[in-house]
């Protein structure tokens, strides 16, 4: 029996150590691992040589085509059309000093001859006052009476006949002003919009019988954010004259729209800008001016009244200006820049002004300076990149 125990006490730990043993031996018997330390690869970057350039801002705006005068034709006298200008229908076009409505005139001549008669009384009435007045003048020298009285001297009767005759005279100019109010003629060379009245139809004082504008000049109201006005030369505060007055330029315009079916342009010039901020917006509004709107040259069609159009308002010319692509600049407006050593550097800049293809830096970098677009990931300052 105790033999027995004996064996099953040893037997477990002799197997123990048997696989100790043989544990061992795997562990003493196997290949060594080598540490290998990886070639770290230089990044292949793109990058762009940038230089200072002086670049015309353009400020991009738009606006619809308006005329420059528009007026109601209104007559200052009542009577009967008699007489049409042959152009005068919606659209007809019309020269400055052109007779567009004739009102039958016959009642203000009748007027101008009563005029002229009651001046012909008034002047025979004057006569006998002057007459009566130098006789009575002279009845007081002969009595030798005294100093005569105004009465005596008739000098009220006479001081009458001459504000009659004066009042005859206002009322002949009057009816001569009159008289020539029944032609209405054109204040400027335009075109008619709307008709409201036709021949032989009686109208009244202060009825409306046409719409007009003029064609010589057109006018657009460009509106324009503060934060672009740097880039423009405008007439903005009280010592400034209008555009084109002095050494102030007047910046040229360049107007795009689609005229039947086809992208046309036409040339202007900016000529003011108005005297406020817009209170809803906070817009300046410059407006410009394009000469002769309506002369077709080499099929090219007018600048109707009416028409929306695209503005580009020619910039003025800023120096030591370096352009970017959209890729080379981060939303911090943060550049990597590559010195002569092919290393890396992060470098923030100060920008002008950002366009759909392309950023406008005034600060911030110097003349051939590396800039990278492409070919890194996590940029890391001072690190070694390869140039492509």
């Amino acid at each position: 029996m105790l033999e027995n125990s004996r064996l099953k006490i040893l037997l477990p730990v002799a197997l123990l150590l048997v696989g100790i043993g043989c544990a061992w031996a795997v562990i003493a018997t196997r290949p060594q691992m080598t540490l290998q330390t990886p070639n770290a690869e230089v990044p292949l970057v793109t990058v762009i040589q940038v230089e200072p350039q002086t670049l015309r801002l353009d400020v991009h705006s738009q606006g619809i085509v308006t005329p420059r005068n528009e007026i109601d034709l209104i007559p200052e006298v009542s009577g009967k059309i008699i007489q049409l200008h042959t152009d005068f229908v919606t659209g007809g076009f019309f020269t400055r000093n052109d007779v567009l409505v004739s009102i039958d005139p016959r009642d203000y001549d009748y007027a101008i001859a009563q005029a002229q008669a009651q001046i012909a009384e008034a002047k025979r009435q004057l006569a006998m006052e002057e007459a009566q007045a130098e006789q009575a003048h002279n009845e007081w020298q002969a009595l030798g009476e005294g100093i005569a009285t105004s009465l005596a001297m008739r000098e009220p009767q006479l001081a009458e006949a001459r504000a009659k005759l004066k009042a005859a005279e206002a009322s002949l100019l009057q009816a001569q002003i009159k008289r020539s109010r029944c032609e209405l003629r054109a204040p400027f060379t335009g075109r008619l919009q709307t008709k409201l009245a036709g021949l032989g139809q009686t109208i009244q004082s202060g009825e409306k019988l046409a719409h007009l504008y003029s064609t010589d000049l057109a006018e657009i109201r460009l509106p324009l954010p503060t934060d672009q006005l740097a880039y423009l030369d405008l007439p903005l505060g009280t010592g400034d004259r209008q555009c084109g007055a002095s050494s102030l330029p007047c910046p040229k315009v360049i107007l795009t729209a689609d005229f039947a079916g086809t992208p046309q342009t036409w040339e202007g010039r900016i000529v003011r800008s108005e005297g406020k901020l817009d209170d809803t917006t906070g817009v300046l509004y410059a407006v410009a001016e394009v000469i002769n709107p309506y002369t077709q040259k080499d099929d090219h069609p007018p600048l109707l009244a009416g028409l929306f159009v695209q503005a580009q308002v020619q910039g003025k010319a800023l120096h030591n200006l370096f352009v970017l692509p959209q890729n080379a600049i981060d939303a911090a407006q943060q550049v990597l820049v590559v010195d002569t050593e092919l290393r890396l550097h992060l470098r923030h800049l100060e920008v002008l002004r950002n366009e759909p293809d392309r950023i406008l830096v005034k600060k911030g970098l110097n003349a051939s300076d590396r800039i990278v677009t492409s070919g890194i990931q996590v940029p890391v300052e001072g690190m070694k990149v390869r140039v492509e």
